[in-house]
């Protein structure tokens, strides 16, 4: 039961991680495409989280 919840969490944080490097990535080659980038991503997480709780 706990280990189940370990491998949910860190399977979260590595996609959070991957998304803050993706975005910070599009930063350093153009600023406004950071935070395109990163805008997208939380509303694609937001989305994903509406549509498991509901």
């Amino acid at each position: 039961m706990i280990k189940a919840r370990i491998v949910d969490v860190a399977v979260d944080a590595a996609a959070v991680a991957g998304a803050g490097l993706i975005a910070f990535g599009a930063d350093l080659i153009y600023r406004p495409a950071g935070f395109i980038v990163a805008g997208g991503f939380l509303l694609g997480g937001a989305w994903l989280t509406a549509r498991r709780t509901a």
